[in-house]
C-alpha cells in the first residue's frame, strides 16, 4: 500500500482530533449554499432572460443597489421583490479605462452580461419614481440606456426636467429627445416600458418604445441603431452626468425597477402588454 503524503496524513489526524469542528464547517457551508440559492431565486423574481453585473464596480456603495421585498414596505410591480437603486452626492465609481470621478459623473448602474450585434429583440422593464424624487436638470439624469461596448450610447432614457425622454444618440450625440411620459404620469406609480429593437449599422434598423400597455408605439426610430462591428448592451439604475452644472451637491435619489426582461418575442418579454394587438 502506498503511503499517504505527509500533508494528507496531517489533515486526517486533524479531522480525527476535531470532528465537531469539521462538522460545523460542513454545516456552515450548507447554510451558505441555501442563502445563495435563495438570492438567485429572488433575482429570478425581478429579471427574466438575462443576468447583470455592476457597471463600474470600484467604489460601488452597498446601498447603491439592493433587491427588496414588498413585505418590507417597498413598491413591487410583480411578484414579491423589486430592485432599489440609490445615489448620493459624491457616489462616483470607476473601472479600468473609465472614471466617473474624473468625468463629472455619479452613478449606481447594473449592466447586462448579454449583448447584441444584430437581429430583433424585445426588452421590458418597470420603473417606479417616488413622489419625493428631486429633478436635477440641467444635470443629465439617465434612468436606463442601451450602450455600445467601447463606444457611445445609442438610446438613453432621461429624466430631463421630469418624466421620461428617449434620448437618441445613434450619431454620437443627442440627435433628438422625445418625451414618452410626463413627470406626473410617473411619480408614485409604476411605469411599464417595452422596447422592440433591431440592431443594425444599416438603414434596416429600428427602435420602438411602447408605454403602459399602449399598443401604439410612443417613440419610433427607423435607421441605423448602432455602429458597425459594435455590440449593444443594456444598463439601468441611476446615472447623473455633468453634475457641476448645478451649484452644490446633488440630492439623494431613489428609483425602483422590476420585471426587467429580455426575449426574442414580445410575449416572452412581458405580460403587461397585449402583444397580439401591438402595432409595429
Amino acid at each position: 500500500m502506498k503511503k499517504l503524503p505527509a500533508a494528507y496524513s496531517g489533515l486526517c489526524l486533524e479531522v480525527m482530533k476535531y470532528p465537531h469542528f469539521v462538522f460545523k464547517l460542513i454545516y456552515v457551508g450548507l447554510v451558505l449554499a441555501l442563502i445563495i440559492g435563495a438570492q438567485e431565486s429572488i433575482a429570478g423574481d425581478v429579471t427574466t432572460g438575462w443576468s447583470f453585473r455592476k457597471s463600474l464596480p470600484n467604489n460601488f456603495k452597498s446601498y447603491g443597489y439592493k433587491v427588496v421585498k414588498s413585505k418590507q414596505g417597498h413598491p413591487v410591480r410583480d411578484g414579491k421583490s423589486s430592485m432599489r437603486f440609490e445615489i448620493r452626492a459624491g457616489d462616483c465609481s470607476w473601472t479600468s479605462g473609465w472614471s466617473d470621478c474624473k468625468k463629472d459623473r455619479e452613478r449606481h448602474e447594473l449592466m447586462s452580461k448579454s449583448d447584441w450585434s444584430k437581429g430583433e429583440h424585445w426588452y421590458h422593464w418597470s420603473i417606479f419614481i417616488p413622489r419625493d424624487y428631486e429633478i436635477i436638470y440641467p444635470v443629465k439624469n439617465a434612468l436606463a440606456q442601451f450602450h455600445q461596448h467601447g463606444d457611445h450610447p445609442v438610446f438613453m432614457f432621461q429624466n430631463a426636467g421630469g418624466g421620461y425622454h428617449v434620448d437618441n444618440q445613434t450619431v454620437g450625440y443627442t440627435l433628438h429627445q422625445n418625451r414618452i411620459l410626463t413627470d406626473e404620469e410617473m411619480r408614485g406609480k409604476w411605469s411599464d416600458i417595452l422596447v422592440h429593437a433591431r440592431w443594425s449599422h444599416k438603414s434596416d434598423g429600428f427602435f420602438r418604445v411602447y408605454v403602459n400597455g399602449n399598443v401604439v408605439p410612443s417613440y419610433v426610430w427607423s435607421g441605423k441603431t448602432k455602429n458597425k462591428g459594435k455590440r449593444v448592451y443594456f444598463k439601468f439604475g441611476i446615472y447623473r452626468s455633468f453634475v457641476s452644472r448645478r451649484p452644490g451637491d446633488e440630492p439623494t435619489q431613489v428609483v425602483y425597477y422590476d420585471s426587467v426582461a429580455k426575449a426574442k418575442s414580445c410575449k416572452k418579454a412581458t405580460k403587461f402588454f397585449d402583444c397580439e394587438a401591438i402595432r409595429q
